[in-house]
């Protein structure tokens, strides 16, 4: 196992009906600014049981944040921190509110030309203004994370972003709120979570047997939890581990001591920013033919996948290996996920060109897990999902 150093600050507060204990964790004193997204928080109640918690708190609202969080719109926001003298940030959303979010709690207090330059350079944040979130859909792990991606429409990039400074101070899990979330969403969040713990996992063995088991566990859960969470989002035993097992996917904990890939949320995020398909599709479009690509490096950790989370005992390593990868993509088809680009689009000539010459332009000359795979590799890869 590897050499790794782990903290995390974040304090949870999970379970029914913790949304009023807002109260004890906003400061008293603070000048809040609660953001949110499309709206859906005022029609399931989730609003009043925030507005009802934050009474004796002063308060300004700033809406419309979009699934992938939108740069030009969070300066709107950031002109309002600034406007408004706003000492304290909390993000009612998803993945998307909390990402834009740590976007407007490292921009509030960067001193550089402009904003954007915090993404494109690369540039950690060490301190940002203090935030907290509800979360309202579980997916993405950001409630427990430090880390941000951050969509620009004008130049249809989608890059990432992070640093010590962007862990939430705390965040609240209720997981009743998934009773409101549409099919789609839900079908969504255990793809993207199942995705983010696979992108720890599916790698190469460096004796972390007790991270491994951690990601199995995670993976088992999701497997056993979504056709209940799908059918019956009110029942509580299955949205709380549901709920739960999004956070541990990305949380930092089992990734430590293990390499991780992160290639195929690479080119993941370029789909989403050439087509705006939805993150967790575009994940499931990539992963199964990145494994293709890349099955010889990463036969020995499929069979292993293959044996503790989908139950195949039978066959050679590669036999074993190969049925992961098609039991993998049945799970996503189970949830009514499509995993060919030609699924969401039929504008897709020319997209693995672009996307090699994006990663080219960047300097990613090398990435995956051992920083093996160049731009041309990335571009056989987007090929064949067509």
């Amino acid at each position: 196992m590897n050499n790794f150093e782990f903290k995390n600050p974040t304090k949870i507060i999970f379970g029914k009906d913790t949304i009023e204990k807002l109260s004890q964790e906003v400061p008293q004193d603070a000048k809040v600014l609660m953001l949110y997204g499309g709206g859906s928080i005022k029609k399931n109640g989730i609003y009043e049981q925030v507005k009802n918690a934050l009474t004796d708190v002063e308060v300004v609202e700033f809406g419309g944040i979009p699934a992938n969080p939108e740069y030009e719109i969070l300066l709107e926001a950031l002109q309002v921190i600034k406007e408004e003298n706003i000492t304290y940030l909390l993000a009612v959303g998803g993945g998307s509110v909390i990402d834009g979010t740590k976007f407007l709690s490292s921009a509030a207090l960067y001193e550089g030309d402009t904003p954007w330059d915090i993404l494109v350079n690369k540039i950690r944040t060490e301190k940002g203004m203090p935030f907290g979130t509800v979360l309202t859909l579980p997916a993405t792990g950001s409630e427990m994370n430090s880390g941000a991606v951050i969509t620009r429409e004008e130049t249809k990039e989608k890059l990432g972003m992070g640093g010590p400074g962007l862990f939430p101070q705390f965040s609240i899990l209720d997981p009743q709120v998934i009773t409101s979330i549409p099919q789609r969403q839900l079908a969504n969040g255990l793809t993207d979570a199942f995705t983010h713990v696979l992108e720890q996992y599916m790698t190469y063995p460096v004796g972390g047997l007790l991270q491994d088991r951690f990601a199995e566990s995670i993976l088992q859960t999701l497997i056993e939890v979504a056709p209940k969470v799908v059918e019956d989002p009110s029942n509580y035993e299955a949205a709380s581990n549901f709920m739960w097992s999004c956070t541990l996917a990305l949380n930092g904990l089992i990734q430590q001591g293990v390499p991780g890939d992160w290639a195929v949320h690479m080119m993941g995020h370029e789909l989403t920013a050439l087509f705006g398909i939805d993150h967790a599709r575009t994940l499931a479009v990539v992963t199964p033919s990145h494994y293709k690509y890349n099955f010889e490096a990463k036969k020995e950790k499929l069979a292993q996948y293959a044996e503790r989370v989908w139950n195949i005992t039978e066959g050679s390593q590669e036999g074993k290996a190969y049925a992961a990868i098609e039991k993998t993509e049945a799970f996503f088809h189970q949830l009514g996920i499509g995993t060919k680009l030609s699924d969401y689009t039929s504008d897709y000539k020319g997209t693995a060109e672009k996307i090699a010459k994006r990663f080219t332009d960047r300097g990613w000359d090398g990435i995956g897990e051992k920083q093996a795979l160049t731009p041309k590799d990335a571009e056989k890869i987007v090929k064949m999902t067509y």
